[in-house]
């Protein structure tokens, strides 16, 4: 069976090649603009902005938006949009929990689009506190793995920037850290000459639902519902499902 984090990896590699690039990209300039906003225009000294960046990049969004982004969040440039971070809590089929994290500048626009997505999908919206406790807000920094790197290499370059633990995902090393020591750990490998995919800060279900293929189905749609959201960011769940229906969509 294949956890949260083999799923949100999955869905990490096809962003980059993902149809809906537009959205995508907007998503990304998103970030950055809070991102710099919050901590501002600096990534030297705002580790969320130089993440945000990173993943913008990474993601093949051209440098004058992220430039652009990060002077409307700044305050440099006129035009920024005063977003709020809202998370919503709900169930899937199966019983499955999510999250749904937005980040909007119309409050009654996201919860109608959430709710929409939710019950046209088999879920159902659910009262705050009712599934978070079901998640821990963690840091996820993936690595690529080749064939002179192994398990140990990278651990031992993150031990001291405070990670929990390395995971072998198949294509890549999956590093956990408290969310707080994700700039940390990816400024090790980064020292340790270690390529770094991505580095993001996740809530990763503690208890997981495992799901049928049907079921498992259901669900993916759902997520892909939500995230087709404009205003939201990410969606975090709680499902076990095949390799097979993970390869299917």
């Amino acid at each position: 069976m294949s956890g949260h984090s083999k799923w949100a990896t999955t869905k990490h590699k096809k962003a980059v090649v993902d149809a809906r690039r537009g959205k995508l990209f907007a998503k990304l300039i998103k970030n950055v603009e809070v991102a710099a906003r919050t901590g501002g225009a600096d990534p030297a000294g705002n580790p969320t902005l130089a993440d945000a960046i990173a993943k913008a990049k990474g993601s093949s969004v051209p440098n004058d938006n992220i430039d652009r982004a990060v002077r409307r969040g700044a305050g440099l440039d006129a035009g920024g949009a005063d977003y709020e971070a809202i998370t919503y809590e709900g169930y899937g089929p199966g019983g499955v929990a999510l999250l749904v994290e937005c980040l909007t500048d119309n409050r009654n626009r996201a919860a109608s689009e959430v709710r929409t997505a939710l019950t046209r999908n088999g879920g159902t919206l659910a009262d705050p506190g009712s599934v978070a406790y079901l998640f821990n807000r963690k840091g996820v920094v993936l690595v690529p793995k080749s064939q002179s790197l192994s398990e140990d290499d990278v651990l031992a370059a993150v031990l001291d920037a405070g990670a929990e633990e390395v995971n072998d995902l198949g294509e890549d090393f999956e590093v956990i850290s408290e969310a707080t020591d994700v700039a940390a750990v990816r400024s090790a490998l980064e020292a340790a000459t270690l390529p770094v995919e991505s580095s993001d800060v996740a809530f990763l279900p503690s208890v997981s639902v495992p799901l049928d293929d049907e079921t498992g189905r259901k669900v993916l749609r759902l997520v892909d519902a939500l995230e087709d959201c404009d205003d939201v960011q990410n969606v975090w769940a709680n499902f076990d499902v095949s390799d097979e229906v993970l390869e299917s969509v």
